[in-house]
């Protein structure tokens, strides 16, 4: 199972919020509902959003046994 738990704490040390992710970043409120469902996203948006937050892969995701 894939959760996006660490992108919120990413988030949160590099100060931005989604609300910045949608507008000073373009990203869509249906991908931050995606993300927020850890439901799954292409990885041309996980690259997108470790350039944005300037991290690793380790930081937006974590997998986990099924």
């Amino acid at each position: 199972m894939i959760t996006y738990e660490p992108l919120y704490r990413t988030m949160k040390e590099k100060n931005i919020t989604t609300y910045k992710l949608i507008k000073d970043h373009n990203i869509s409120r249906s991908l931050i509902d995606r993300l927020k469902h850890n439901k799954p996203i292409s990885t041309v948006t996980l690259n997108d959003l470790c350039n944005i937050l300037d991290c690793s892969v380790q930081d937006i995701l974590l997998h986990t046994k099924d």
